[in-house]
């Protein structure tokens, strides 16, 4: 188990160089940020201070020696814009993303699972057919033009919620966040379903799948024939089974919720990174635009080890196939 942890975990620090080094000279090739820091009446001389204080005179090369330098002190970089350090302007918004990542990913699993267990038990009644349907119409809808008739619906036509804020804040045992009130909770309703829609969708269909696959086995069989309990039979031996996929996908879709957040945010005017990096990406401020890309590749590899080990865990064949 140890050389399997440790091989994943070296395979992780290979992917993080490769990509440092992929999204350095990719941001760096796009568009010249000097054009959009200074006043275009500005003379030659005050253009080439310019680029001589943000460092775009040095080779590429040299710029990314002391990026990776940097970066193992902790420093992504200095925001062009704000002048503030990239990584700590990130961190200032970085609850918002992950508390509305978890709200949705918590929304997913809550009512995913269930359905998709369900449609996978009883695949020929109307309910079930309703749930794949409205699965497929998760999968189909725009995320921005679902925002916007969720909008227009609750918050407009119906005044029920709030449509952009995150409303007010709480703190419960140290953390601080707006789901522990009920401002809050209003307010992150809304950009969570939106954001959890197309996640619930993968989950139902993972959940139906893996229990209609399941639910034909001998062990199942078995189980029933002994006289157990339908309810035990789902929730010790059918669930037991179909987690281990579910597991997997789930752990990939935080990832993703976090980096794909960006439309929802900036639909509700959530303030959290994905909002920050569109403003970046807007101003050319590579520094915030770098800092961005490399945390979410490392919550993404971080994320992949995790799986991986868990998925080791529940299927030690995985395990044995990985040391080989």
């Amino acid at each position: 188990m140890t050389a399997f942890i440790l091989r994943r975990s070296l395979q992780s620090v290979f992917v993080l160089f490769v990509m440092s080094l992929l999204v350095f000279i990719g941001v760096n090739l796009v568009g010249n940020p000097v054009d959009m820091l200074i006043n275009p009446e500005a003379d030659q001389a005050e253009i080439e201070r310019v680029i001589r204080d943000l460092g775009l005179d040095r080779p590429i090369t040299e710029q990314y020696w002391y990026f990776l330098v940097n970066a193992f002190q902790g420093d992504l970089g200095k925001s062009f814009v704000f002048g503030e350090p990239a990584l700590k302007l990130i961190i200032q918004r970085m609850p918002a993303t992950f508390e509305l990542a978890l709200f949705s990913l918590l929304i997913a699993i809550v009512f995913g699972i269930p359905l998709g267990v369900y449609a996978g038990l009883k695949p020929n009644s109307k309910i079930s057919k309703t749930i794949m349907a409205g699965s497929i119409l998760g999968f189909s809808m725009p995320t921005f033009w679902v925002g916007i008739i969720l909008i227009m619906f609750f918050a407009v036509h119906l005044g029920w919620l709030p449509s952009t804020g995150r409303g007010e804040l709480g703190t419960f045992l140290g953390v601080t966040s707006s789901i522990f009130t009920i401002d809050g909770l209003s307010h992150i309703f809304l950009p969570a379903f939106n954001l959890a829609l197309f996640k619930l969708s993968s989950v139902i269909r993972l959940a139906r799948a893996g229990t209609r696959e399941i639910i034909l086995q001998d062990y199942i069989k078995f189980a029933r024939a002994k006289g157990l309990s339908e309810s035990r039979v789902i929730n010790v031996h059918l669930l037991k089974n179909i987690l281990i996929p579910i597991v997997t996908v789930i752990g990939l879709e935080f990832g993703s919720l976090i980096a794909f957040s960006t439309v929802t945010e900036t639909v509700f005017a959530w303030p959290g990174m994905g909002k920050l990096i569109i403003e970046a990406i807007y101003n050319l401020d590579r520094p915030i635009v770098v800092a961005y890309l490399m945390i979410i590749v490392f919550i993404f590899v971080t994320l992949n080890l995790v799986v991986d080990i868990t998925y080791s865990f529940l299927d030690p064949r995985v395990r044995i196939k990985g040391e080989a």
